[in-house]
């Protein structure tokens, strides 16, 4: 699963990640990007946005589940992950997973590996002209950052890929992270289920 905060590079490593590994990868797309461009509205009364996040727990679970169904023995690479609402949720993160029902142990348990891509807001430089949809000022975007990783880094198997000012280093690094992490993961269910026996894959 990858996240960070915003204009962290995750949804480019995503992309050459499934382009290097061609069908052996799927990529489950970022909810929130698919629903505000379909015309979803991005407001910031505290009502509105709770019912969005809502909106966006829930379309997240249904596309990590239709396509694991789909997909049963193919890795499900995440742009994102159920988490990633409660920092965006007015109020504390446990008033989020209440509002939909789960909990952060629950949510965490979903995914195999959480791969976090630290924002470029982070070292102090822009942010803009990846997702349009993104509207976060750098300020916002650090803090943002700093409460994805309080939560997603509580995952057993947390890899943070550090800001570089270079980008090429970064998604380098990020993606040697990915594969190591891939690798160890089928190690992990050849040893489980021996002599050609393929086990459904879990969400990434």
């Amino acid at each position: 699963m990858l996240t960070g905060g915003p204009g962290g590079g995750k949804t480019t490593a995503g992309d050459l990640f499934r382009r290097e590994f061609g069908e052996r990868v799927v990529l489950v797309p970022e909810a929130a990007t698919l629903l505000f461009s379909g015309g979803f509205p991005r407001v910031h009364e505290p009502p509105a946005v709770r019912a969005a996040q809502r909106a966006i727990f829930h379309l997240q679970r249904g596309l990590e589940d239709v396509q694991c169904a789909r997909y049963p023995h193919r890795i499900l690479l995440c742009d994102r992950g159920t988490v990633d609402g409660a920092a965006y949720w007015p109020g504390l993160p446990h008033d989020y997973f209440d509002a939909v029902g789960t909990s952060l142990d629950a949510e965490l348990k979903r995914y195999d590996a959480v791969i976090f891509f630290e924002s470029a807001a982070v070292g102090g430089n822009s942010i803009e002209g990846g997702n349009p949809i993104r509207n976060e000022t750098i300020e916002q975007a650090v803090e943002l950052d700093r409460k994805l990783r309080a939560l997603w880094s509580q995952h057993p198997r947390f890899v943070l890929v550090p800001h570089n000012d270079s980008f090429f280093k970064k998604i380098s690094f990020g993606l040697a992270s990915l594969e190591g992490i891939v690798a160890q993961l089928a190690a992990v269910a050849a040893a489980r289920h021996p002599a050609g026996n393929k086990a459904p894959r879990k969400k990434r």
